[in-house]
């Protein structure tokens, strides 16, 4: 039997030392699963190039489509994430990671909208067990001052998959439009899902469930990182505002504010993410490598701002302000970017500011839940969380599209998603200001013992 450890007395060089030894571990596999299974979600915005006209759907059927996603996310998440925590990352994760693959590829066989309708929300069903479970795993071994940064790091993957994904999938369109029979759209589908599929097989030898199956953390390790999540615990549990049980999830008012709060940032987000390319095609470029570069530039700004906005939060322990901040200054970039009369270069470049403003809001939005939920109220609450809020995911392309269908123009598009940035900005420093100060607190008294 392992020694309790007195972990106020831990030297904090091997605590510090500890955390970066489980950092180098599970975050870089679990990055590059996310970047597949971001590539997988979001790479119908470059097969819509070619798909758009070879099916003959319009602007409205594809923003349905896109977003329709996160509607079989909706229904699904919940029970996902409680299964997670029952069954362990290792036999959750990797299933999860191998079916959504299949489903992804199988996209190359849509005909018309409504089998695009079919397939999206199916992926949506089977991927919406991936995101939460991993924002859950995470707290089984950093506590809260730790996560900030680590979801940050984690989320990471979003841009960068944007990053690697657009030259690739620009690459496809543009060399292998008409091989093998298949069109640039079809190999799309069929080539991204493939890392997909390895990296769930992966993940049965390589992803522990916990800190205590750890076999690569020493006895002490272990123990420490253990140690630090039952202190977080037990404070929490001893707070007034703490929420612990299944039913609390659904009854605590800041859960649902958080729900609204995300469904903002997830809007502007998807809003922009399923329209780029096409965006930048109509303002910039035809040619569909040179649109997969062209993406690298919002999404490398946006991973540079993730990091550095997730580590200054840890750093301060403040919350609320680094989220409504970021969120503002997505929000009104989104606005500038819609202005009559400003297209090509500076439009894009507005956009670049959005797309780093947003990311860096949503990421660090991750840090607050767990700052007054525990137990299993954390599964429940993150995933609902995650489910409410996604369903930004389906408005935001949705309404962008049809909008785009009905002016023939991005402008007002542009406008409403500024506007629900603006409504989670409101949300956070509402609800969440006085909170953000208690954590600050608390974070201050822990690390000073």
């Amino acid at each position: 039997m392992v020694r309790a450890l007195n972990t106020n007395s831990i030297d904090a060089a091997f605590e510090e030392r500890t955390y970066r030894k489980v950092s180098r571990r599970i975050l870089p596999f679990l990055f590059l699963c996310y970047i597949f299974a971001y590539i997988d979600r979001v790479n119908v915005s470059f097969a819509k190039l070619q798909m758009q006209g070879d099916l003959g759907i319009s602007e409205a059927v594809y923003g349905t489509a896109a977003g329709i996603f996160f509607i079989g996310y909706f229904f699904f998440e919940i029970p996902c994430n409680v299964a997670m925590q029952k069954i362990g990352a290792r036999y959750w994760l990797g299933p999860i990671m191998i079916v959504w693959g299949t489903v992804s590829a199988c996209t190359m066989l849509v005909k018309s909208g409504t089998g695009f309708y079919a397939v999206r929300f199916l992926l949506g069903i089977v991927e919406s067990g991936f995101f939460p479970g991993v924002i859950l795993y995470l707290t089984f071994w950093y506590p809260s001052r730790y996560r900030a940064r680590m979801v940050a790091t984690f989320m990471t993957a979003i841009p960068l998959s944007g990053v690697i994904g657009g030259p690739i999938s620009g690459r496809i369109l543009e060399k292998m439009s008409h091989a093998g029979g298949l069109r640039g759209w079809q190999w799309l589908y069929l080539l991204e899902a493939l890392p997909s599929i390895l990296a769930g097989l992966a993940t049965f030898y390589f992803l522990p469930n916990g800190p205590r199956d750890a076999k690569w953390l020493s006895a002490e390790e272990r123990e420490l990182v253990a140690s630090r999540l039952e202190e977080e615990d037990r404070r929490k549990r001893a707070s007034a505002e703490a929420k612990h049980s299944l039913g609390d999830a659904f009854r605590s008012g800041k859960v649902w504010a958080l729900c609204f709060v995300y469904f903002g940032f997830t809007m502007g987000n998807y809003g922009l993410t399923f329209f780029l390319p096409q965006m930048i095609k109509d303002t910039l470029t035809a040619n569909p490598f040179y649109i997969g570069l062209l993406t690298m530039i919002p999404w490398g700004a946006a991973a540079v701002s993730m990091v550095l906005v997730g580590r200054h939060s840890d750093q301060t322990g403040e919350r609320c302000w680094h989220v409504a901040i970021a969120g503002m200054i997505g929000a009104l970039a989104f606005a500038a970017s819609a202005l009559p009369g400003l297209a090509g270069i500076p439009a894009f470049v507005a956009l670049t500011i959005a797309c780093a403003g947003i990311a860096a809001a949503y990421t660090t939005f991750w840090a607050l839940p767990s700052a007054f939920v525990t137990g299993t109220a954390a599964s429940a609450a993150i995933a609902w969380i995650n489910s409410v809020g996604n369903l930004g995911g389906y408005f935001g392309p949705s309404l962008t599209g049809k909008i785009r269908e009905l002016t023939q123009s991005s402008t007002l598009a542009l406008f409403t998603l500024s506007a629900g940035c603006l409504m989670s900005v409101a949300l956070t420093i509402i609800f969440f200001r006085k909170q953000s100060e208690q954590g600050l607190r608390a974070d201050v008294a822990s690390s000073s013992r």
